[in-house]
């Protein structure tokens, strides 16, 4: 008998094998990368999960989380495997003593929704909300608020986890650390996480939006970076824009709380800035409208179509030190001259200490930035994709030469060797725990990572 024949024995109608379930499963945010599964099985408790892995194991079938379908080269796909749609145990609990247990299939957009109602927020957020819980804390979760608070990761208190064993464990920093830290930014290796208990902050009312311009990436990334050690902002992004005559402008977008009723100091905030001071610009916003701002932009790219279209996107993490160079050559490549006319170049600091994850890499040096390239293919030009995959692997290659590593979240072939030199020393650690959690190696192999 075939697997596919093995699945549907021994999970009958509760294995989704419509044409156009395994279709849609086969497909994900980066449109680059089809992999169709055997089958998708959605479980209503914990009970179902355990069965699956327990089964699959031995047998050798791969399984991947579906959560969001957000990923961006294929790593949340099972081809020849099973989906396991985590959607219908998408839980959320209740707000108590500054913190929320919720499913790992929910998303960041349905946490806020509880949580804002009592005053309260996860310390980090991602820029997008549509994620799903889970998808985020398993390749670790960057966001504006990262450098005074480490990773979405970092604010994990527990997790409820089902191993590639089948095994179910709830672990902690306390309870079966091991396995803890190998979950978290540990790209789904050892166990599919079910649900995750939270840290949550005070949220403010309200909050002001400074947007701060420069021509010099050096001198803005200097800036970025006292920002980042200077407790100023609670949140701090940025991003590189086009300019004229072929050059590049550099925004920093920081924010700032407006405290018992007060807004905040606006020259004490901007002091000893290089930007350019008749440019600043400024918005009052709510909280909610805030970390809801990218909701607006999704909106408009569905109704156009492009939300829909390739993605082939690339993340880096670059030390200071060598930030604005490769900065400098990747913007002036060809290939990426794109991202003057669509697409989004986000570039913005870390401080390495608040990011505890263990398995989560970074750069040498106490600060490092995050130099994000999204960008859209348009369908209509074959190998147009193909051709911005490449570009980001030489990007890579020139960042990783200058120190820096992969977010690992990308449009980006990555060999066992590559996988190797990003874990670094961590790389050991991730195979021992892969080898007791998931001994069959069934988990998250869209990532690439070969043991």
């Amino acid at each position: 008998m075939t697997q596919a024949h093995d699945l549907a024995a021994r999970f009958g109608p509760a294995l989704d094998t419509r044409p156009e379930t395994l279709a849609a499963s086969a497909r994900d945010f980066g449109h680059l990368v089809a992999r169709t599964p055997l089958g998708v099985l959605r479980p209503e408790s914990v009970a179902g999960i355990t069965e699956l892995l327990e089964f699959t194991g031995p047998r050798g079938i791969p399984v991947s989380v579906y959560g969001g379908g957000h990923s961006m080269y294929g790593q949340g796909q099972a081809g020849g495997g099973v989906v396991l749609d985590l959607r219908p145990m998408s839980r959320i609990g209740d707000v108590a003593d500054g913190q929320i247990t919720v499913g790992a299939g929910v998303t960041w957009r349905e946490v806020l929704a509880t949580t804002l109602p009592h005053g309260l927020t996860p310390p980090v957020l991602t820029d997008y909300l549509g994620a799903s819980v889970g998808g985020v804390l398993s390749a670790g979760g960057l966001g504006g608020a990262a450098h005074r608070h480490g990773l979405v990761a970092d604010q994990v208190l527990e997790l409820e986890v089902v191993t590639g064993a089948g095994e179910h464990r709830v672990c902690s920093p306390d309870r079966d650390p091991a396995l803890f830290h190998a979950v978290l930014a540990g790209l789904g290796q050892c166990a599919v996480i079910v649900t995750a208990t939270l840290r949550l902050v005070p949220a403010p009312a309200r909050v002001r939006r400074y947007c701060l311009f420069s021509t010099d990436p050096a001198r803005y990334l200097d800036d970025q970076r006292m920002l980042a050690e200077e407790p100023r902002f609670d949140y701090l992004e940025g991003q590189a824009r086009p300019a004229e005559q072929g050059g590049w402008q550099y925004m920093t977008e920081a924010v700032a709380p407006h405290t018992d009723g007060l807004a905040p100091d606006d020259g004490a905030l901007l002091d000893g800035l290089s930007h350019d001071p008749a440019t600043v610009e400024t918005t009052d916003l709510s909280y909610a409208e805030f970390v809801h701002r990218v909701d607006t932009d999704e909106a408009v790219l569905t109704e156009t179509g492009e939300w829909l279209h390739p993605h082939p996107w690339l993340n880096l993490l670059l030390p200071h030190e060598r930030a604005a160079s490769v900065v400098r050559a990747v913007l002036a490549d060809p290939a990426f001259q794109d991202l003057r006319d669509t697409g989004l170049v986000l570039l913005y600091p870390l401080l390495s200490e608040p990011l505890r994850a263990p398995l989560f890499r970074r750069p040498s040096g106490s600060v490092l930035h995050l130099f994000a390239l999204l960008r859209t293919a348009p369908p209509d030009r074959p190998g147009t994709a193909e051709a911005m995959v490449a570009a980001n692997h030489r990007a890579y290659d020139l960042a990783r030469s200058e120190g820096g590593v992969a977010y690992p979240v990308n449009a980006l072939a990555m060999t066992a060797a590559d996988w190797r030199e990003h874990f670094g020393s961590g790389w050991q650690t991730l195979a021992e725990a892969k080898k007791r959690h998931d001994p069959h190696h069934i988990l998250a192999r869209g990532h690439g990572l070969r043991f």
